[in-house]
């Protein structure tokens, strides 16, 4: 089955490589500057994933930005609207479980192309990657705690094993930027580096896994993701954990004070 991608509206979807076997998936700047996760943005990248592994014409998938970054985190519309309404929270709680596990699941390989900013739903899926490919300037952002939620998304399933907890507490906690260069030192990122090599390179390891065993390929990532589903019970609960703050007072003072540009102010 070949998968007709025109419907996809916040994402533009090409086919290069030989015989057309890499899906190259850039994720839109709708303003211009970054790629932001709106109610459309983030139900369709969820899905994306579930088509590429249906689709029989795909041998590998390349996670891409526009514009500036990689990905600038969630539209604060859709934010407020998750803390304000209880089924448009319900429904994004499930679209960002379905994100994390599509990625898991989805029996392609998937390579992830980060530049500038890399923040929110975008940088689940290019974490989550199997082969994530950074520019050595890249900004590695996990915003959570900053906005007044737990570190929900995919956090707890993959930051730990990635580069340590001692690591991983200290970037997800204090919501401190991690840079290509050093997500390379402490593991959390397959490779850094030049932005001007960033998508050759992308591109040449995609075109690499398209052209190997298929089977050897994707059945190697299907028992390498085992360590995941494991974590499974892990994220589930930090991911509720982070849709029950959407549901607090903090994320209303984070909210505004990201709209301000000033710091946020929690009361505790």
């Amino acid at each position: 089955m070949t998968i007709d991608y025109s419907h996809y509206e916040t994402l533009a979807i090409t086919r290069r490589g030989v015989n057309d076997a890499v899906l190259d998936i850039q994720m839109r700047a709708a303003n211009g500057k970054l790629p932001t996760a709106g109610h459309a943005g983030h139900r369709e990248l969820t899905e994306i994933w579930r088509d590429v592994s249906a689709d029989d014409s795909v041998r590998c998938a390349v996670l891409r930005g526009e514009g500036l970054g990689f990905s600038g985190g969630g539209d604060l519309a859709l934010v407020q609207d998750m803390a304000s309404d209880f089924e448009v929270r319900a429904r994004v709680w499930k679209e960002a479980r379905d994100l994390v596990y599509n990625v898991i699941n989805c029996d392609k390989p998937i390579v992830s192309a980060m530049h500038g900013p890399a923040v929110g739903a975008g940088l689940v899926a290019g974490l989550l990657a199997d082969i994530s490919i950074a520019a050595k300037d890249a900004r590695i952002v996990d915003g959570h705690t900053r906005l007044g939620v737990a570190a929900g998304d995919h956090a707890a399933i993959i930051w730990p094993l990635l580069c340590g907890m001692a690591k991983a507490k200290y970037y997800l906690m204090l919501c401190e930027p991690v840079s290509g260069e050093e997500a390379e030192r402490i593991g959390l990122v397959s490779l850094a580096v030049d932005g001007a090599e960033l998508l050759p390179r992308a591109y040449a390891v995609a075109d690499r896994l398209a052209e190997g065993s298929q089977t050897a390929i994707r059945w190697t990532k299907y028992a390498l993701n085992n360590w995941l589903r494991q974590a499974g019970p892990s994220f589930d609960t930090s991911l509720a954990l982070e849709f029950m703050g959407f549901a607090g007072p903090d994320v209303r003072e984070g909210v505004a004070s990201l709209r301000d540009k000033r710091a946020p102010k929690f009361g505790g």
